[in-house]
């Protein structure tokens, strides 16, 4: 919906790619649903979920095998996001390079997005 020719809305890091299609092996899982939600110290929290199905109004990313959908609040929050899984010693996650953010809490829990300026005559 938000992305251009020949670009997707969000892109996945070969690790990102290997996870999902690890987990999505699961009973009736179709795909990731990925979203935004109020919350959080820095205002918002991004949601994750496995799917059934895509609603018709999903914006569906398919890569190597995985399958994210992206909730219709949340496109345009997530437009140039990239997914990654990162492991360390002490943990383990997704990660979203996303660069709508303007703000992101010290515990990386929460982010704030960047508010578009209305612009001259606004």
């Amino acid at each position: 919906m938000f992305a251009g020719p020949g670009k997707q809305a969000v892109t996945m890091t070969p690790a990102a790619v290997r996870q999902i299609v690890k987990l999505m092996a699961g009973d009736g899982r179709h795909g990731l649903r990925i979203g935004v939600r109020k919350g959080g110290c820095a205002g918002m929290e991004y949601t994750m979920e496995f799917v059934a199905g895509a609603d018709p109004h999903d914006e569906v990313i398919e890569q190597d095998g995985a399958r994210v959908i992206i909730a219709p609040m949340a496109q345009m929050f997530l437009f140039g996001t990239e997914i990654d899984y990162q492991t360390s010693l002490l943990e383990s996650g997704f990660r979203f390079n996303n660069p709508n953010v303007s703000e992101a809490c010290g515990c990386g829990e929460s982010v704030r997005f960047e508010v578009p300026s209305a612009g001259p005559g606004a």
